[in-house]
């Protein structure tokens, strides 16, 4: 799911989209970099000039210790994804990455786990 800004343009959205599916393909099949293991690209939030996007990712185990690693090994892969990136999608201007945590992964599985306790408390009485 890529994020859209409101009232972002339609060809904005598509070239996001088209980015999103690009780099989560990138990152799983081409990056060799050990300290990327599984991640998961949420979403990709593009400036409207195209210069810049940001990437959220998820990544397993939701540790920091993990998510520091996986962090460094994207930052350190950002110039070898862009040219790729460049390569794949015709855009005027390959937009520089920025990749940031998502934390919406860690926090519905917070909720689930809150939900599922008072769901075996009612259960109980």
């Amino acid at each position: 799911m890529t994020r859209h800004k409101p009232g972002g343009s339609g060809r904005g959205a598509r070239v996001a989209e088209q980015i999103h599916h690009e780099l989560a393909e990138m990152i799983r099949g081409e990056l060799k970099d050990p300290r990327v293991g599984l991640v998961t690209v949420t979403g990709v939030d593009l400036t409207p000039d195209y210069a810049y996007a940001t990437v959220w990712f998820s990544v397993l185990p939701d540790d920091p210790a993990t998510l520091e690693l996986t962090l460094q090994g994207l930052r350190r892969a950002a110039g070898f994804l862009r040219a790729q990136l460049g390569r794949r999608v015709r855009i005027h201007t390959t937009p520089e990455l920025r990749f940031a945590h998502d934390p919406s992964v860690g926090r519905g599985a917070s909720l689930s786990a809150l939900i599922d306790a008072a769901n075996s408390v009612q259960a109980r009485d």
